[in-house]
């Protein structure tokens, strides 16, 4: 899909979750459930396969967030799928949180860790960025057990990989 629609169903996306009242809930749904399709490859399939039925696919994602998710972000969901989007979930919801961040005046820090951070955690880390950046930081946390340990921070187009992958690879190329 190209960038423009992209971008269209981004917006169309901000425009249901403002007018329902849960911008940052339905971005920050939208961005987990997107990492987790992204970490499922059948969901993945599955999601964007043409020959099930759209109806069918709905069903799916009801029955995966209906009751853990707003019915906002569930509806959102419904609607990109059965329009046979499912395939482009990730950058939909990556251009969701870049506008919402944007309309915000703020970056967006996508933090790979281990495990889930505290509100204290995710508070400092934005302050520390921000300080880096001189931008406000809007963190998004994505639970990838690949990392060991540590963090990794994407920000626009820096990355600062503090992981225990990254420090095991370099030892292991040292010697």
């Amino acid at each position: 899909m190209s960038e423009d629609r992209i971008t269209k169903y981004a917006e169309a996306v901000l425009a249901v979750a403002s007018a329902e009242g849960g911008g940052l809930e339905v971005e920050d749904e939208l961005f987990r459930f997107a990492r987790a399709v992204e970490g499922s490859d059948d969901l993945r399939r599955t999601l964007s396969d043409s020959k099930i039925p759209a109806a069918r696919r709905q069903q799916i994602i009801e029955d995966l967030i209906g009751g853990q998710a707003t019915p906002a972000t569930t509806a959102v969901i419904s609607m990109i799928v059965a329009a046979g989007r499912g395939g482009d979930i990730q950058r939909i919801a990556d251009e969701v949180v870049a506008l919402g961040a944007a309309s915000r005046a703020k970056a967006v820090a996508e933090v790979y860790s281990v495990i889930e951070l505290t509100e204290d955690q995710q508070a400092r880390l934005a302050t520390s960025l921000q300080s880096a950046t001189g931008k406000e930081v809007e963190i998004k946390v994505i639970i990838d057990e690949s990392v060991m340990g540590g963090l990794l921070v994407q920000i626009e187009d820096e990355v600062i990989d503090g992981t225990v992958r990254t420090r095991l690879k370099q030892l292991r190329e040292a010697f």
